[in-house]
């Protein structure tokens, strides 16, 4: 048998504070019973009888409780945040992904989010796009084929509306989607991917993304794209699926077609701010045979036994006690009542 212990329900500072008045009110009973016991009609009994329900309050107020072993099941799922830059920079068509053939760096971040699916398996993912700004697209969701058709389904911003890429354009949002998803499963892991050609052409200065590291159990930044860059296609509103007319974005500086180039120091800058690694994406690396396979590995969903202690109060003897009592002091005093008429 488990041993008692003591838990007051309403904390020990009231608790301890109601038990010293009830255990003071008990004494106070025998003394004054002592004191008039030739001048007072009062019993013996009764007497026994008041400082017996005061002693059985003293003891309820400290909630005597058996304390039980239990086994909670614990299951650690796991949850992808994916970002993608859908910047006009996105379409420049430099990148590699598993094959030399080039291809917009669009559609290499859709290969990156396919194997990122399948490397995931019984994980939930989130998924957010930025341009002038982020906006979360699919909010937390166990369907796979959501996230891929999103990714299929994305374009870039038109160029001519762009106001420069930013590099920390998402970062509100992702902090509002990671503190959402950590304050609602707090169990879970939390791994980002963030995948951008990491340019950055606004003149203001990037803001850090250090704020997210408290959500995070991991972190990537995936980087499309090559050094050497290419032209920018112009595309306008309305233009579907990235058609272009074949017309560039022009460089205000030199007249030509303007070139956006991966720029790897703003992306190892990132990763190192989210305490992550940074991958960039090429011919001969993918998501499928990159780091990023080994985490998916490391978080793949968990379950263990946790043994902890439960406090199970026993307070109904008392109880029943105290209503005896209760009950048995409003008969004599009813009876005494009779008697005084």
């Amino acid at each position: 048998m488990n041993a008692m212990t003591l838990s007051p329900a309403l904390g020990w500072p009231a608790g301890a504070a109601i038990s010293v008045i009830m255990a003071a009110l008990a004494i106070l009973a025998a003394v004054v019973h002592a004191r008039r016991k030739r001048s007072s009609d009062e019993t013996l009994l009764a007497c026994i009888r008041r400082m017996a329900l005061c002693l059985v309050i003293a003891v309820m107020a400290l909630t005597p409780s058996v304390p039980q072993a239990t086994t909670s099941r614990a299951v650690q799922a796991t949850d992808v945040v994916v970002a993608l830059d859908v910047t006009g920079s996105m379409a420049v068509k430099d990148a590699q992904y598993g094959s030399p053939a080039t291809m917009t760096r669009l559609d290499a971040a859709r290969h990156a989010v396919a194997d990122l699916t399948a490397s995931y398996a019984n994980s939930s993912f989130a998924a957010i796009r930025f341009g002038v700004s982020g906006t979360l697209d699919v909010p937390l969701t166990p369907d796979t084929l959501a996230i891929r058709n999103w990714a299929n389904t994305l374009e870039t911003e038109p160029t001519s509306i762009s106001t420069g890429s930013r590099l920390d354009a998402p970062v509100d949002q992702l902090l509002t989607t990671l503190k959402t998803i950590r304050d609602g499963h707090p169990d879970d892991a939390i791994v980002l991917y963030l995948i951008t050609d990491g340019e950055q052409t606004s003149p203001k200065a990037r803001r850090t993304y250090s704020s997210l590291r408290r959500y995070l159990d991991d972190a990537y930044t995936l980087g499309v794209g090559s050094a050497k860059g290419g032209a920018i296609p112009l595309i306008r509103p309305g233009d579907m699926q990235n058609s272009t007319s074949g017309q560039w974005v022009e460089d205000p500086a030199t007249g030509k077609p303007g070139v956006s180039r991966m720029d790897e120091k703003n992306l190892r800058a990132i990763a190192d701010e989210l305490g992550g690694e940074n991958i960039i994406l090429g011919a001969r690396q993918t998501m499928a045979d990159s780091v990023s396979s080994k985490a998916s590995q490391r978080w793949k969903t968990t379950a263990g036994d946790d043994q902890r202690e439960r406090l199970t109060p026993v307070v109904w003897p008392l109880a029943i006690s105290a209503a005896a009592l209760l009950a048995w002091e409003l008969g004599a005093w009813l009876l005494m009542t009779r008697r005084m008429l």
